[in-house]
């Protein structure tokens, strides 16, 4: 499965062989698939599931009101989650010698911390009046860069 992925991939390189190094390209296009599915997610969540109302909770301990963006936000970060760390573990970063549970902690404490950022910089661009939908695109592409070499330099480190 991993080489007919890559062969799909690798069949779309040779224009950007110039500017990117295949590795680079391979990622762009594993972290393309996994931006673009959460903003989809994050879209059919927002207006069809929640149909942009506010989730009203009754848990202790808990705020008995989450907005729908942040919501949205909240079931997007699940799904995208196991999509990305598949895709990078198995697919682009597969010469790191971590072992999976320490690439599956790291991966996790890049991903908290894009999700705390992902909520801070949404609140931001809410509260300049910008449509959800289109802050989460601005908020991806700016966290894309972020999350590229922290992968690459954190989760899925290669010991020279």
């Amino acid at each position: 499965m991993r080489k007919a992925l890559l062969k799909i991939i690798d069949f779309f390189y040779p224009p950007f062989s110039r500017w990117l190094p295949i590795h680079t390209f391979r990622y762009m296009v594993s972290g393309g698939t996994t931006a673009a599915t959460g903003i989809v997610v994050y879209y059919i969540c927002y207006n069809w599931v929640l149909h942009q109302k506010d989730v009203h909770l009754s848990i202790p301990f808990f705020p008995n009101l989450i907005t729908a963006p942040t919501a949205a936000l909240a079931i997007e970060s699940v799904i995208t989650f196991f999509i990305g760390f598949i895709l990078n573990k198995y697919l682009i970063f597969t010469k790191s010698d971590l072992k999976g549970r320490i690439q599956l902690f790291r991966y996790g404490s890049v991903v908290a911390t894009n999700i705390l950022l992902n909520y801070a910089l949404l609140k931001v661009f809410l509260s300049f009046g910008f449509y959800p939908t289109i802050s989460k695109i601005i908020i991806t592409t700016i966290l894309t860069v972020f999350s590229y070499f922290s992968q690459k330099h954190f989760s899925f480190k290669v010991k020279k």
